[in-house]
């Protein structure tokens, strides 16, 4: 009977399509440093972001036949080494990508209407300060009409040029990987014809650093990596720029982005992931343009649902084959 223990938990669709398989879950989280004695009791493990499965994991775990990531990334997986190992490694990497895409779009339109100073401010001083908070968000933007800089253009930058597309955005998008996208935009409104077709051309990181009113980023990053954004790319930037990372913490240097918020070549910043987490930065936590969430780019009902049947559907294949 092959045990399969869910780290980070999964939804109780694809438990329930594991279980109807004949696999036993276990979804009671188990500390990391205990994992490496603890997992040896498994034939497999799946995780989200926040179980780690590196060289030692693998090392101690030679019963270990595969390792399942909820979602995109693989950063938090020794993928190279695990294969090499003959563990199978899988991931769902379309499931979660509208979840994150909307998110993206929510700390845009918090920085935007300064949604993440007034929520802070008026359930402590609304009545007092109403006037003085009506005068400073009135200064908020449209998003109709600006240049909306996609860097990295997987799945995810694809959902957001959809969204963008649709806000009536321009976009530019980076990747150098991907020349060519053809999205489907699909639009129930229109009735039968409800699909459009829109084909995007990628160009340049200087293109989207330079000319973009707003970037967000979504790009793969490793732990020890250099920052992709630092302060002299921040410099290139269009002053005002509003920079969002719902991918891996890291991608933007924290220390660079207190500065240039400071000199306001950043007009706002919406951050889902940190340098750290739990963040350790309490500058960038308490500064009043910076929107913040804590990690839940995917964590949607929805997204959850698709990721827990689409990792029990890729389980069931490895091991029933």
């Amino acid at each position: 009977m092959i045990k399969i223990l869910a780290n980070d938990g999964i939804d109780v669709n694809g438990k329930n399509i594991l279980e109807k398989a004949g696999f036993v879950v276990e979804t009671n989280k188990i500390a990391q440093e205990n994992l490496a004695s603890e997992l040896q009791k498994f034939d497999a493990i799946l995780v989200r972001s926040a179980t780690k499965v590196r060289k030692d994991i693998i090392d101690a775990c030679p019963n270990l036949k595969l390792i399942g990531r909820g979602g995109v990334g693989m950063d938090n997986i020794d993928v190279a080494y695990a294969k090499n190992k003959g563990i199978a490694v899988i991931n769902t990497p379309a499931s979660s990508s509208a979840s994150v895409a909307e998110l993206v779009f929510a700390h845009i339109f918090t920085g935007t209407r300064f949604l993440q100073i007034t929520n802070r401010v008026m359930p402590l001083q609304g009545n007092s300060e109403f006037a003085n908070l009506k005068k400073v968000a009135s200064n908020g933007i449209e998003l109709n009409g600006k240049t909306m800089g996609i860097y990295g253009f997987g799945r995810i930058g694809q959902e957001v040029a959809k969204i963008g597309i649709g806000l009536g955005m321009k976009i530019l998008a980076f990747d150098p990987y991907v020349s060519t996208v053809d999205l489907s935009l699909d639009l129930p409104a229109l009735g039968q014809n409800s699909r459009l077709k829109v084909s995007i051309q990628t160009v340049s990181e200087e293109s989207v650093i330079t000319h973009s009113d707003f970037i967000t980023f979504h790009v793969p990053f490793n732990e020890g990596d250099k920052a992709i954004i630092n302060a002299a790319k921040m410099e290139k930037m269009k002053k005002g720029v509003g920079l969002i990372n719902c991918s891996r913490g890291g991608v933007i240097d924290e220390k660079d982005l207190l500065f240039a918020l400071e000199s306001n070549r950043v007009a706002f910043a919406g951050l889902d992931v940190f340098e750290k987490e739990p963040p350790v930065n309490m500058e960038i936590l308490k500064h009043d343009r910076v929107s913040l969430s804590p990690h839940i780019g995917g964590s949607t009902v929805e997204a959850q649902n698709r990721i827990g049947i689409e990792l029990a559907e890729k389980v069931i294949e490895h091991f029933k084959k």
